[in-house]
């Protein structure tokens, strides 16, 4: 039994590139797999050769293009999320922006034009 999307901490760094590409490919295959999808279904519908997809597969070659294509044919785009970049502001630069948001129109010699009221 395989664990699509095992919690277990792995050392990614430590990996060569030959491993992780078997990595992925071992993630289509078992992907493709539970779909019970042929190389051949997954290759028309992606548009590729069936070669194409067993190259992915075995992490032996294929392109960045036909992985995207492999991906969306098996419904796995989603593991691309960690690719979506998010431009945060960190709280402390918003109460930094928040204090310098103006308070109170002033003329441009700097006075206040509100009328002085004496009870």
């Amino acid at each position: 039994m395989y664990l699509m999307n095992e919690n277990s901490y792995i050392n990614w760094y430590s990996k060569s590139d030959k491993s992780l590409l078997e990595t992925i490919g071992q993630f289509l295959q078992i992907a493709r797999l539970k779909q019970n999808k042929t190389q051949k279904q997954v290759a028309e519908a992606a548009g590729v050769s069936r070669s194409t997809v067993s190259l992915l597969e075995k992490g032996t070659g294929g392109t960045l293009l036909s992985l995207l294509q492999v991906l969306r044919v098996l419904e796995q785009l989603p593991v691309l999320s960690n690719f979506l970049v998010e431009e945060r502001v960190s709280p402390l630069l918003l109460a930094k922006l928040d204090q310098q948001k103006r308070r109170r129109a002033r003329n441009k010699d700097g006075t206040n034009d509100a009328p002085i009221i004496n009870w």
